[in-house]
Order: C-alpha cells, then sequence, then structure tokens
C-alpha cells in the first residue's frame, strides 16, 4: 500500500468519525500494537503550533493515550511518529524495570522518532521535524545532569544524535 493510499484509508475514517478506528487501524499496519496499551481516548482540539498526545497510567499498568481529536487534520507521518513516541511511554511505565526518571523517559521516545530501532516501519518525517525532536531529546539528555549516570549510560546514543543533527545542517 503506498503511502497515499495510506493517507487516503485514514482520512476516510476520520472524515466519518472513525478517527479511534483510523488510530488503531494505523498500529496494526504499522506493526505498532502493543499489549500494554488500554485504549485511545480524546483529548481537546490541537492548533498546528501545538499538538499534544499523552499517555497516561500508573506504572505497572496497562496505559492510555489521549489523542487530540483533528489528530490526522495534521501531516500523518508526522502524528505516526508521534505515536510511536507514545507507545515508548507506554511500554516505560507498563513493563519492568519501569523508566522512572522523566528526562531518560523522554530521550528514550524522542531518540526513537529520531532513529526507529524499535519501530522500523515508521514512515520519514521533514527534515525540520526531525531536527527539532532530535533538539527536544538533547533537552532531556542536558537536563539528566552534567556527567550524571544517566548522561554516561545515554552517551553513545547522544554521539548518535549530534551525527544526526549535524548532517542535517
Amino acid at each position: 500500500m503506498t503511502f497515499e493510499e495510506i493517507k487516503f484509508k485514514v482520512d476516510t475514517f476520520h472524515n466519518n468519525g472513525q478517527t479511534i478506528n483510523a488510530f488503531y487501524w494505523l498500529l496494526e499496519h504499522y506493526e505498532l500494537k502493543n499489549k500494554n496499551l488500554k485504549e485511545i481516548t480524546f483529548r481537546e482540539i490541537a492548533n498546528p503550533e501545538f499538538i499534544l498526545l499523552t499517555t497516561e497510567g500508573n506504572f505497572g499498568e496497562e496505559q492510555i493515550i489521549r489523542i487530540p481529536q483533528n489528530i490526522f487534520q495534521f501531516p500523518l507521518a508526522l502524528i505516526i511518529t508521534m505515536i510511536v513516541h507514545e507507545l515508548i511511554h507506554v511500554d516505560q511505565k507498563a513493563v519492568k524495570p519501569y523508566v522512572l526518571d522523566k528526562n531518560e523517559r523522554e530521550w528514550q521516545a524522542y531518540y526513537e522518532m529520531i532513529f526507529h530501532k524499535k519501530y522500523p516501519n515508521v514512515p520519514e518525517i521533514s527534515p525540520y521535524h526531525k531536527k527539532f525532536f532530535a533538539n527536544k531529546g538533547l533537552e532531556y539528555y542536558n537536563k539528566m545532569g552534567e556527567s550524571s549516570i544517566l548522561q554516561i549510560k545515554y552517551e553513545s546514543q547522544k554521539i548518535e544524535m549530534d551525527n544526526f543533527i549535524l548532517s542535517l545542517a
């Protein structure tokens, strides 16, 4: 199925009031299904400057992802990449060992958005968004504390991220 055909199918779901079904279809199509995802629910409508998806739930339990009601009015590849970010959070909170540090959780999720190690079938996003998300990841890496145990743990990934950003210049 071409990306245009995928987009058409998602738009059809969305335009017929089946946004949640479109979301689940994407999970299936891109092999993103996650047994620790309890459900998808809606949140407030998003605008192009701020599209918020969140993962909610207690550690050790299945998680809920909240999505904007108008999620599929934005570039589809971008939205799929943002879904991947949330799916990383689902496992961080549902599967032991839990990732308790917020900076580590965000670093791992932004890293996956760029490098697709766990979810390799994700479509590519624009260079602008790649750079934006890579820099967001670095913000969380820097919040781990200079030369901290966490920074040392992710040092090779940080080098990979730095080199990636340089390659976009």
